[in-house]
């Protein structure tokens, strides 16, 4: 069993943390995945860095900037992760973009997933169409989730497509802006939730974008199976002088 599905299926109000690999430092990655863990949060994703990330605001720009300086790339990232299923009990997501991975090799990226216990993918620019002619066996074969996103924007009859071929959650993106540009929900959104919820979709709902503080979190947390949080997260990496202790204290006042 997939940890992602049992966690989603058996959990509420979930808390799931982004981070971008290789920042602050290159070799920060495994301290922020332990401390992430102690501090309570239920699943983590992590970001590969990418040159041009089009849906990410400055923050995560910038972080990933910073770790494609300090020489991350996919293949540093799974030496780090190779030994992570001897302390990590959480589920573990990757997120970035596609052409990094097609330059990889997919085949070789997916087999890389497997081997050190990654359990699932969020590709926002990889259509569900393609994944659904090329990789969806490959992805299956794995173990490995693909997550789809729906936005304001997405029609009713596409939400339910992809629900209905939902191996993981649905990212439900709060807004059409780039990441880490809104503080609070709006009457758009709640309307957005609201509609959402009223398809009774029969996959978990993670609300991602624009989540920042204890209560936003709360507020979603009424409408989905949880929420993501990444710009305020990655923020607070880039001032830190402890990472053990100030995620410990992130974690804390996100939670309770």
């Amino acid at each position: 069993m997939n940890r992602l599905k049992t966690l989603l299926d058996t959990k509420k109000d979930l808390l799931s943390i982004y981070f971008t690999a290789g920042f602050p430092q290159l070799n920060d990655t495994n301290t922020i995945l332990q401390a992430l863990q102690k501090a309570g949060v239920d699943f983590v994703e992590i970001g590969m860095p990418f040159s041009d990330p089009l849906a990410d605001g400055p923050v995560i720009q910038k972080s990933s900037t910073q770790a494609l300086a300090n020489g991350m790339s996919l293949q540093v990232l799974f030496q780090q992760l190779a030994d992570m299923r001897q302390s990590i009990t959480m589920p573990v997501i990757l997120m970035g973009y596609l052409n990094p991975v097609l330059k990889f090799g997919m085949e070789r990226f997916i087999d890389q997933c497997a081997e050190v216990g990654v359990d699932g993918l969020i590709l926002p620019d990889l259509p569900y169409e393609l994944y659904h002619e090329k990789y969806r066996d490959l992805f299956e074969a794995r173990n490995i989730s693909n997550t789809f996103l729906i936005t304001p924007q997405t029609p009713s009859e596409r939400v339910q497509m992809l629900d209905q071929n939902a191996k993981g959650f649905l990212y439900m993106v709060s807004s059409a802006a780039v990441t880490g540009a809104t503080t609070g929900l709006n009457q758009f959104q709640l309307d957005y939730f609201n509609r959402i919820n009223a398809m009774k979709l029969n996959s978990p709902k993670m609300v991602g974008f624009g989540i920042s503080d204890r209560s936003s979190y709360r507020q979603v947390c009424q409408y989905a199976n949880g929420a993501i949080i990444g710009s305020a997260f990655i923020k607070m990496l880039e001032e830190s002088k402890d990472l053990t202790v100030d995620i410990k204290n992130f974690v804390a006042s996100i939670k309770g």
